[in-house]
């Protein structure tokens, strides 16, 4: 649901706009990406353009990015319709799940590793479990720190959109509503959707630092939506 309300509504400090990327070749073929790199579809390229026509009338103060190429390619897309540049922020890379599993498609997992697989969608709390694994702490520490260092530096300036992939929302979202991560995960995030958290400065005392306002808001792209919800990369 749509909840990008005009900026200055509720005197909060500023808004994050948190974006999950455009649909990639990874995405379409259901693989798990990780750091691999895969460039955007054609359907992918035209959810980033309804995407960017769609925060046309939310004005922009600055665009991160991840820097992996589908976060790159959908947040230059964005960044153009705003006449800004793309700043690359290496900390909202994602999860790393190592050599074994990256690039391989869910069926080849389940074939080739039936016992990581397992691993990756229970609720296990003994990160890393398989060769490479980067570590859920180690994760969480560099995504709150990247995406609490752009709402510092940006405090008072309206919005800032950043791109990257479903892994470092999820976990940031887990992290501003105060709960551990878990699987199954209770929300979804479609390719090209906007989840909204807003900053409170402190002027009002009675507001919690980071307020979640939106989740999943994809309305921009329901008419070429792709079938990869949530989950992916």
């Amino acid at each position: 649901m749509p909840l990008l309300r005009p900026a200055g509504a509720g005197r909060l400090s500023m808004r994050l706009l948190l974006i999950r990327h455009a649909e990639s070749q990874g995405n379409f073929e259901r693989r798990l990406q990780g750091r691999r790199e895969f460039p955007l579809t054609e359907r992918g390229l035209a959810q980033a353009q309804a995407l960017a026509e769609r925060l046309v009338s939310l004005p922009l103060s600055a665009v991160y990015s991840s820097p992996v190429g589908r976060a790159i390619q959908t947040a230059e897309v964005i960044a153009a319709e705003a006449c800004l540049d793309v700043i690359a922020e290496p900390r909202l890379q994602e999860y790393d799940f190592g050599e074994a599993v990256s690039g391989l498609t869910w069926r080849e997992i389940r074939e080739q590793q039936p016992d990581i697989i397992e691993a990756f969608r229970s609720g296990r709390s003994d990160f890393p479990a398989y060769p490479g694994e980067e570590g859920r702490a180690a994760f969480q520490d560099r995504v709150r720190a990247a995406i609490r260092d752009v709402a510092e530096r940006h405090e008072g300036d309206g919005r800032v959109a950043v791109i990257t992939r479903a892994g470092p929302i999820t976990l940031f979202l887990f992290d501003v509503l105060g709960r551990e991560y878990q699987r199954p995960i209770p929300f979804v995030l479609d390719n090209a959707s906007i989840t909204t958290v807003e900053v409170n400065n402190g002027a009002r005392s009675h507001v919690p630092p980071m307020i979640v306002t939106g989740i999943n808001d994809a309305c921009h792209v329901n008419h070429i939506q792709s079938d990869d919800r949530a989950g992916g990369t």
